[in-house]
């Protein structure tokens, strides 16, 4: 009952931070259940998945109904990407499982995020690039490729990763780069809880925790949905940078302790 309730704060928070800021959550999610240690790698993956997508759905619920609109054609392009991305992601990490011992995939989950972080820190204003028309559908469904690969193969919901990625090469705001980074999230984690439920039993998902990390996702979705309107956009950069400051240290914590 006490790890329960500590996944469900732990949940609610990540939730209500991810939707404000467009990270997701798992980035949260993620390192702070390996430093408790309190379930197998590959149950903290799905519990990351399923809190990211669910806040993702919830929150996307919500900024439709506040009125935020969409441009339909790059949502559904990196949507789409993003569907193939968390294919590759799930398969990438199986593989890897089947490689090197859990632990050692965990160093590679965590190496990849830092790099992923600190990239994310730097890059977080705009690059001006200049894209020619013709090639845009490509590079919309080829950026949500990578980023929804890299997101599930992390196991972290990449909202950190999407939203610097949308700023630097796209030069969105980012209020509108957090509303496409949960756009990805959703989409690459539809594909990669898709692919999990065969092996359910094998990742040693737990039915206790489960209906837990649903209430909490939902309660953490549409609270930060909610306090993400009223939240400016100076605010919004300063929340994201603070906790992508917070997780780096905590990912190197965990990373010392898996390699001792």
């Amino acid at each position: 009952m006490k790890i329960a309730l500590e996944y469900f704060i732990i949940i609610v928070f990540a939730n209500t931070v991810g939707a404000i800021s467009g990270m997701g959550g798992g980035v949260i999610i993620k390192p702070l259940l390996d430093f408790m240690g309190k379930s197998p790698l590959s149950a903290i993956n799905f519990y990351s998945s399923l809190a990211v997508f669910i806040m993702a759905l919830v929150s996307t619920r919500r900024q439709v109904k506040n009125g935020v609109r969409l441009n339909a054609r790059f949502a559904g392009l990196l949507s789409l990407g993003s569907v193939l991305g968390g294919f590759l992601g799930d398969l990438s990490f199986r593989v890897l499982s089947g490689w090197l011992p859990i632990e050692r995939v965990n160093v590679v989950q965590i190496v990849l995020t830092l790099v992923s972080l600190v990239l994310a820190l730097i890059y977080t204003r705009p690059g001006h690039f200049s894209w020619p028309d013709r090639w845009l559908p490509g590079i919309y469904t080829f950026s949500g490729a990578l980023l929804g690969w890299l997101a599930t193969l992390m196991g972290i919901g990449g909202g950190p990763i999407n939203v610097a990625f949308l700023i630097y090469f796209f030069d969105i705001a980012i209020k509108d780069a957090t509303v496409y980074s949960i756009v990805i999230i959703l989409f690459s984690q539809i594909t990669k809880l898709g692919f999990s439920l065969p092996h359910f039993g094998q990742d040693h998902i737990s039915w206790i925790i489960l209906p837990v990390v649903v209430l909490a996702a939902i309660f953490g979705g549409t609270f930060g949905a909610q306090l993400s309107k009223r939240v400016a956009d100076h605010a919004v950069l300063l929340i994201y940078r603070v906790v992508v400051s917070a997780v780096l240290v905590l990912n190197v914590v965990n990373m010392v302790q898996l390699l001792r």
